[in-house]
């Protein structure tokens, strides 16, 4: 080939052929029909150009500087010649051709360019030297400026190549998409044509007939553009135009046959397919099918697949342990917990094992991270309980106990429906499998629970040799024998969760039906205050702190504004005091805000927020008693005698239903038992995390001392299993540090970047396209009223304190706490709360029953409740009703 002319061989693989150019030689080379070609390349433009002229280029980005730079320049001589011989070659007998640019980045896969360059159509061979000069001033006009800088490019623009196409005469042309742009449908190819040339449906001067195929090569939708009416002059008529009908013989007929749609969408996933991506081409139909341009359809990258696998996130009650961003360690480690535990629960429950089997994957993501945050991956819920007969009132069960406030849509909860189906004969085998399963597990949760304690207790002994004298070797090996002993075996508290969900689903449906309490409060004063649970005894042992703090002034000025160090020094002077805080952290020092979260600092690393907890309500309490006096004597609390007025409610509703008494009473004492247990075995949930965040820090710190990590906590951005595998010597990545780096970066972003909604829904591949947002926003509310979820009895009036982290929360004066999610690192604030009120939360959630235990009115899941309410608000709450309205504070 002559200099400045590329044929496809040497324009597949050349940057001075422009992306179109480039994409169509590579088509051909794969064996797609393109049309006859050759490329005049980029560098052409640059040898045409004078040296003032080539001084002019290197001082303006002016987009009218430059045109009228271009302007003047003439296609130089010998490139005039070389232009002319390769069109002869091409079109030996005359043929017209087609002039197009190539620009550098033109059809690329981040920017199209489509429609800002210029493209000549049906140029005679004389001709084309001249619309070469203005394909080249096109790359250079404000236009294409703009567009540059609008996508962040490079201002000044490297002359385009222009590509040469020897013209067909189609009967029809037009474009398609391997993929639908506008609904994002990968398995949708979109055809649209006119007939004669595409120019006319390229530039919008004509509407196209459209056809929609799917991957079988179906035609699923027609919109045929007929034209059946068309405007005539008539001077007689209003505006001069008459609308008359065309003879049904002279209507044009569609541009293309199904059997050319169907071609024509083959070719479109044939350039998909060959370029790696969906692609828009322009096509023509002479005496045969042509491929005129393939560039990937940029805009899909930005939109989720609608026909893409639906899932639903909801993170309902597990904001309460996990709240706002969490890192890989975390989410590898609670992953790994769920598809173990709940397998182990199905095994339990009578699954067969072939079944558990089959579900590996619906095991592996109950659970999801989304812009760092811990979603369920709802629907893997709903399928997992499917295995279980009884999957309609579970399915209720299970929402209370998860606090999911909306239903499934209808088709999908008929999907899992009939998926859970396995005919009348397996059914009624699975059925038995599962009632002996829960007969057997009824009979022994208690003697399970207890057995799970003492094992729980050999697990976490104190270690010998202690962690921080242990090699990384070892500590992988102490995580393993945790995981076997406890992890593995995980059964007490599981099963327990489940039949406090049955039994507290049960309590629930029996008050609304046999006790005339339709709003299904009842339950809560029933259950509540039976003592025993351990999560008030954080609460218990603060009162003593107070009390103890409360008669020391020195002390209690001291826990208010002093600093760690100041209060470590003063501490041995008060030894009742120090005893009673050092049993405290002895029992509950791994119990903080996001105990859960590896990454959390527990009050053995930070002891000073239990300090000023302790110090506030001290303050309280010394305040307490200067007013007693005028107080008058103790009375029962609301919450005692709403207790008491819910006995005597239940008794007078079944005095004459012996049978319905003996019922309710065992369902009661069950869902007390179990819900008391569920709050309990929390604890120890807790134990067991603390052990393990001790593990993979003390791992971290290995790590950085053998260069591996840039820092200790480093170790919190590696996945479980990575950081086990580096020890192993099985990582995939031993770059651990680069690794880290590039995750602890990212994980930044998500801080600073607004947190998904409460639950949303993703198609296909979860991080493509998504906002993670519901479809349809919820309507503001308005007004002085809300209702939540009554969970603890109790009217109370007071202003709100809305606090998002308990550790930093001044509660010297009482007040009703207000929060978006609570966990049980919250314990500390509650005895200094008026009233608790929760945005998020369900019955069973922890806020619900520590509240209940200690007496304190609460209600939980009350939509838009931290955007509603502002520091300061009064409010009136009702604990029993949820109820809550927004009230004018009382004068001074």
């Amino acid at each position: 080939m002559m200099p400045w002319i590329l044929d496809v061989r040497d324009a597949a693989g050349s940057a001075d052929a422009g992306g179109k150019a480039r994409a169509l030689a590579r088509a051909e080379r794969a064996g797609l029909p393109v049309p006859s070609s050759f490329v005049l390349s980029a560098s052409a433009f640059d040898d045409s150009l004078t040296a003032e002229q080539r001084a002019s280029f290197e001082q303006t980005n002016d987009g009218r500087a430059l045109a009228r730079t271009v302007d003047a320049v003439a296609v130089a001589e010998p490139i005039r010649q070389a232009l002319e011989t390769a069109v002869r070659a091409l079109c030996p007998n005359g043929e017209l051709v087609a002039v197009r640019s190539s620009a550098s980045d033109e059809d690329g896969t981040q920017h199209s360019f489509a429609g800002q360059l210029e493209s000549y159509l049906n140029v005679a061979p004389t001709d084309v030297a001249d619309r070469v000069r203005l394909v080249w001033r096109s790359g250079f006009t404000e236009r294409i400026l703009a567009y540059r800088r609008g996508h962040g490019l490079p201002v000044l623009p490297r002359p385009p190549a222009v590509l040469i196409q020897r013209m067909a005469a189609p009967r029809a042309a037009g474009v398609a998409f391997s993929a639908d742009p506008v609904s994002g449908r990968r398995g949708v190819t979109v055809v649209s044509a006119v007939h004669g040339l595409g120019s006319l449906l390229v530039s919008g001067e004509t509407d196209a007939d459209t056809w929609l195929v799917d991957r079988g090569r179906n035609i699923i939708e027609r919109r045929i553009v007929a034209k059946r009416r068309m405007h005539v002059a008539d001077p007689g008529s209003i505006d001069g135009v008459r609308v008359i009908d065309v003879p049904s013989d002279l209507v044009e007929p569609p541009a293309l046959s199904d059997a050319d749609v169907v071609a024509v969408a083959d070719l479109a996933r044939s350039a998909a397919r060959h370029f790696g991506r969906p692609q828009d081409i322009e096509w023509a139909i002479a005496d045969r099918l042509l491929l005129l341009q393939s560039r990937p359809i940029t805009s899909l990258r930005a939109m989720p697949d609608p026909d893409g696998r639906l899932a639903i996130w909801d993170n309902s009650n597990i904001v309460e342990s996990y709240s706002g961003v969490t890192t890989p360690l975390t989410f590898s480690f609670a992953q790994e917990i769920y598809e173990y535990v709940y397998q182990q629960f199905c095994r339990m429950m009578g699954v067969p094992e072939r079944t558990i089997a089959a579900q590996h994957e619906m095991f592996r993501n109950m659970l999801g991270l989304i812009r760092g945050r811990l979603y369920y991956n709802l629907l893997n819920w709903y399928r997992m309980l499917a295995l279980l007969p009884g999957y309609r009132v579970n399915r209720r069960f299970m929402e209370q106990m998860m606090g999911v406030k909306e239903r499934l849509p209808d088709d999908v909860d008929a999907e899992i429906s009939t998926a859970a189906r396995r005919g009348r004969t397996l059914d009624a085998i699975h059925l038995a499998r599962t009632i002996a399963g829960l007969a057997a597990n009824h009979f022994t949760i208690n003697r399970r629970i207890d057995r799970f304690y003492h094992r729980l207790d050999e697990a976490l002994a104190v270690p010998s040799p202690p962690l921080d004298e242990r090699r990384p070797d070892e500590l992988v090996a102490h995580y393993r024998d945790l995981r076997g002993r406890l992890l593995l075996s995980w059964d007490a508290p599981i099963v327990n969760d489940f039949f406090a969900m049955i039994y507290y689903g049960l309590l629930r449906h029996l008050v609304t039906r046999w006790c005339d309490d339709p709003a299904g409060t009842l339950q809560n004063d029933l259950i509540s205050g039976e003592g025993g649970i351990v999560s008030a005894e954080p609460a218990v042992r603060m009162q003593r702190l107070a009390g103890l703090a409360a008669g020391d002034p020195a002390l209690l000025e001291l826990l208010n504004t002093g600093d760690a160090d100041a209060i470590a020094d003063a501490l041995p002077r008060v030894p009742e005091f120090t005893a009673e805080y050092r049993a405290y952290l002895e029992k509950f020092g791994d119990r903080t805000v996001n105990e859960l979260k590896l990454e959390s600092a527990t009050l053995h690393d930070d002891p000073l927020p239990l300090l000023r907890a302790a110090g506030a309500l001290g303050r309280q309490l010394a305040q307490v008693d200067r007013e007693a006096s005028s107080t008058g004597p103790a009375v029962p609390s609301s919450g005692d005698r709403l207790r008491a007025a819910a006995r005597r409610r239940v008794a007078e509703a079944l005095a004459h239903r012996p049978l319905r008494r003996v019922a309710f009473n065992w369902v009661l004492r069950h869902a007390r038992r179990r819900v008391r247990d569920r709050e309990n075995l929390r604890l120890e949930r807790t134990r067991l995390f603390g052990r393990v965040r001790r593990i993979f820090l003390e791992l971290g710190r290995r790590l950085h001392a053998l260069d591996v990590l840039e820092d200790p906590r480093d170790v919190l951005y590696l996945a479980v299993d990575e950081v086990l595998a580096f020890v192993d010597g099985r990582a995939t990545c031993t770059d651990l540090r680069s690794l880290a780096a590039l995750r602890r970066r990212e994980f930044r972003v998500y801080e600073d970047t607004p947190a998904p909604d409460d639950r949303f829904e993703t198609r296909g591949p979860v991080y493509v396209g998504h906002a993670f947002r519901r479809a349809q926003a919820a309507a503001p509310e308005t007004g002085d009223a809300r209702t939540g979820l009554g969970c603890s009895p109790g009217i109370v009036r007071g202003p709100v304190r809305i606090v998002a982290d308990p550790r930093t929360v001044d509660l010297a004066r009482r007040a009703v706490l207000v929060a978006e999610h609570t966990d049980p690192g919250w314990i500390m604030v509650f005895p200094s709360a008026l009233g608790v009120l929760v945005e998020r939360g369900s019955l069973l959630s922890h806020a619900a029953i520590v509240a209940r235990e200690l007496g304190i009115p609460a209600v939980v899941s009350v939509p838009g409740l931290t955007r509603w309410l502002r520091d300061g608000d009064w409010v009136e709450m009702d604990g029993a009703t949820g109820t809550i309205r927004r009230v004018t504070a009382p004068d001074a």
